[in-house]
């Protein structure tokens, strides 16, 4: 008689060599070097959750403070079988443009619009997620085979171009400043190693603000850094919560990223599992329910959307250390990092035109992250039917095309994803889906383009 499976594994010691033997999801470090190697996933994951909530107008202190919490919460979720750690996403940037208009300066005025649309699309994520848990993967497979998933993910960088584009136009010395802020973030991209290399967004934005401050406040070009808000902030105190409201139209623009995030996820999943060599595919339903409900949770109190990170899944194949107790320690670091009014105020001191450039290199590699999809799937672009799915789409996304149905509007992003769905299963009808081909391994020196995959 076959016995049930425990929710969380027996957790084990590591017996073996770092520098030869992996250490398994169910293995744990002795505590001085699970803290550090939790501090490392901290810091992998801390440029683009800081980014990201900034685009869209989020406070990032509360954001780093829930990320934390819904890293700790996933662990729980998942009986600690997948190693994740759960930062904001970029998926919701431009459904949440739309749904608040908001125009990328400042705090977001209509934040609780897209507060209510993401707390919809985290319950429909884990609604997915629970399904799965029943029937396993093969129909998202089929539904979203890599030529659908490819241009979803592309779609979103389209999208939301030009907008950036316009946010650091505002003057010459703006516009001057997002390519300074581009160069650095280039030069930590290409010309770093290791783990440097995948701080590349944090480094590179450190760089630009250093040379904004000397440019601005003791040459005298441009709006100097005011340094009043970082003196009169604690140091330590709660951030500032938000509750949601919940209106259809908002919804409708927002709701549709859960599909969005299940194609980016099941990407991670996949790569993990070919970096472990285990079989994660029992567990994903686990992690996409855990990814919905933490969505949620965020969601209702103020913080953004929230999906697994790729940064850190580059840290794992750099350490080849699997154990999921260390995310944990990382979500802790978060959770005191989130705590500090004075980091939020730091953050708040970021010139508009460095975070237009830095947006200007997320949402390009999140573009070539999806066509890196095709190339790792070997899409077959002789045929008729994957040329219309990947055009249509694009080209929907990239000129922001939206169906409306009366007062309700799907957005660029909503119609563009729901038209690579439904292209794909008309005009491939009585044909098997694509098979996704496993990724076995993660280069570490992919960073470049894996980073902006949220």
């Amino acid at each position: 008689m076959q016995t049930k499976e425990s929710w969380f594994p027996k957790f084990k010691p590591y017996q073996g060599d770092l520098d030869v033997t992996p250490v398994q999801t169910d293995e744990y470090l002795p505590a001085g070097k699970s803290i550090v190697l939790g501090l490392q996933h901290a810091f992998a994951m801390f440029g683009a959750t800081v980014l990201a909530p900034l685009l869209m107008g989020f406070d990032p202190n509360l954001t780093i403070l829930i990320t934390g919490i819904g890293t700790i919460l996933f662990f729980l979720i998942t009986g600690g079988r997948m190693p994740s750690y759960l930062g904001s996403s970029f998926a919701f940037i431009g459904a949440v443009a739309a749904a608040t208009g908001y125009s990328g300066v400042g705090s977001n005025p209509n934040i609780a619009l897209a507060l209510g649309g993401t707390v919809v699309c985290g319950l429909i994520y884990a609604a997915i997620g629970l399904i799965v848990m029943k029937t396993g993967t093969n129909w998202i497979e089929k539904l979203m085979p890599p030529i659908v998933t490819g241009a979803i993910v592309m779609i979103i960088g389209l999208n939301l171009a030009p907008v950036t584009i316009k946010g650091v136009s505002a003057s010459s010395f703006d516009t001057w400043m997002a390519v300074v802020t581009i160069l650095c973030i280039s030069v930590v991209a290409v010309f770093t190693r290791g783990m440097v290399r995948r701080l590349l967004l944090l480094l590179g934005l450190i760089a630009a603000y250093i040379l904004y401050f000397v440019m601005t406040n003791f040459l005298g070009l441009g709006t100097p850094i005011n340094f009043a808000v970082i003196s009169e902030a604690a140091w330590f105190g709660l951030p500032t919560f938000h509750s949601p409201v919940f209106n259809a139209n908002a919804i409708l623009l927002i709701a549709p990223v859960a599909l969005i995030l299940v194609a980016e996820n099941l990407g991670h999943f996949k790569a993990v599992s070919g970096m472990t060599g285990k079989n994660l595919d029992p567990y994903m339903g686990r992690a996409f329910l855990a990814d919905g409900v933490c969505t949620s949770m965020s969601a209702s109190v103020g913080g953004t959307g929230m999906t697994t990170y790729a940064e850190n899944i580059g840290v794992m194949a750099v350490t080849k250390v699997y154990s999921t107790t260390v995310f944990v320690i990382a979500g802790i670091f978060a959770i005191l990092l989130g705590l500090s009014p004075k980091f939020g105020a730091v953050i708040s001191t970021i010139p508009v035109a460095l975070l237009g450039g830095a947006s200007i290199v997320v949402f390009g590699l999140i573009t070539v992250a999806g066509a890196k999809i095709w190339i790792d799937n070997k899409v077959d672009f002789t045929k008729n039917s994957t040329l219309i799915i990947a055009a249509v789409s694009l080209i929907m996304g990239a000129g922001n095309f939206s169906l409306k149905f009366g007062s309700f509007d799907l957005g660029g992003i909503g119609t563009a994803t729901l038209a690579a769905i439904a292209l794909n299963l008309f005009l491939n009808l009585g044909e098997d889906a694509p098979k996704t081909e496993k990724l076995n391994e993660v280069e570490a020196e992919d960073s470049a383009v894996t980073t902006a995959t949220h």
